[in-house]
Order: C-alpha cells, then structure tokens, then sequence
C-alpha cells in the first residue's frame, strides 16, 4: 500500500525562460486553503525546476505573449511557419468525448496508438459523456507529414477475474495538417459510433 505524505502546487508563472529556479515548499494534505488539516506539519519538499523552451518558441518567446493579448482582443493573428521537417514533439490532448455508448457498459477510456507506441487516458465509471483532459507526448526524428495517428474509445468491465472490452469507436487523423499549421483543435466523429464524437487537440513543436 502506498501512503500519501503530502502535496504542492508550482504556479510555473514563476519560471524564467532558461533559468533554474529552486523552490523549497511546506507539504499540505490538499489545495483546500481553507482545509484545517494544512496546518499540520508534514516536513518539506525542495524543487529545482528549469524551464528551457523549445527552439520555435525561445526565438519568439518575448514577443508571443502580447501577440496572444492583441488576438485575444481581437487583432489579426500573425501567421507562424512552422517547419515541415527535422525532429520535434508532437503533442496530443485528449480532452473528451460526448455519445458513446457501449452495448453492455459505458466506463470509457482512450487509446492512441502512433507508430508503435501506445498510450491510455484513465478510465471514467458510467457515463456516455467522458472528460479526460489528458496530455502525451511523443519525441520524433522528423516531422510526421505523411503519418496518421489513432486514437480509439474503449468501455471497459471487470468481472470476477475477468476484464470484460468493447470498442466505442475510433478515428484516424492524418497529422500532415498539424505539422503546416503548428496546431489543430477538432471535434471528431467517431468511426462505428452512432453519435460518438471526441475532442482532440494536436499540436507539433519542432525541437
């Protein structure tokens, strides 16, 4: 049995591009201000935490976030190049799903399966309207221009030594639009699903 000691939480607002920083922090039961059990000692955690950014962002670092500020506000959106080629991380967040329904129970999880690698959000009880919000991560050598990825919602019951799969559909997603626009947020209908869909974000960083 594994036993909880303590918790804290970084605000990563407080990191400077491409400095280490250390934080030495109070351990607390929970986040809960307000919670009582905070004021026991629970000894102390210390922290070096660096934020090193990756080549695209460092070069645009210092003028990105009023850029997103005037967007937000509004403005035109400067158009960003992203390279179509070299190594770089894809990133894949599975936000959520809405309708799938399995025939015998609905506990859904995603899969996604990329170039040999598979991956699993956490499994939810009971509900056709799943929210993961679960980011990966995956380090290639170049771009992914003619990869596609696949990413799968599966329903899941445990008997008496038994586990009990069903496939609540899937999706396919070419990446090459996700390599020339840096970013893709989409709802995507769900392949032998009747109203399933799923919310994916994709984002490509080259290194």
């Amino acid at each position: 049995m594994h036993d909880k000691l303590g918790m804290q939480v970084v605000p990563l607002r407080l990191l400077t591009p491409n400095m280490t920083k250390q934080f030495t922090l109070d351990l607390l039961k929970n986040t809960n201000p307000n919670d009582p059990h905070n004021k026991k000692y629970r000894g102390k955690i210390v922290v070096e935490m660096t934020f090193n950014p990756f080549k695209e962002d460092s070069e645009r670092f210092s003028g990105l976030l009023n850029e997103h500020m005037r967007n937000d506000s509004g403005g035109e959106r400067a158009t960003e190049d992203v390279p179509s080629s070299g190594a770089g991380l894809l990133l894949v967040v599975i936000q959520g799903a809405e309708h799938v329904e399995g025939k015998h129970h609905n506990n859904p999880y995603a899969i996604i399966l990329f170039k040999g690698e598979r991956k699993n959000t956490k499994l939810i009880k009971k509900t056709r309207d799943p929210c993961w919000n679960e980011e990966f991560e995956f380090m290639l050598e170049e771009a992914p221009v003619k990869e596609k990825i696949h990413i799968e919602v599966m329903s899941k019951r445990k008997g008496f030594g038994f586990s009990f799969k069903e496939s609540l559909g899937h999706v396919d997603i070419d990446l090459i639009d996700v390599v020339h626009n840096g970013h893709i947020n989409k709802k995507y209908n769900l392949i032998r699903s009747k109203h399933g869909v799923i919310h994916v974000g994709l984002r490509w960083k080259v290194t």
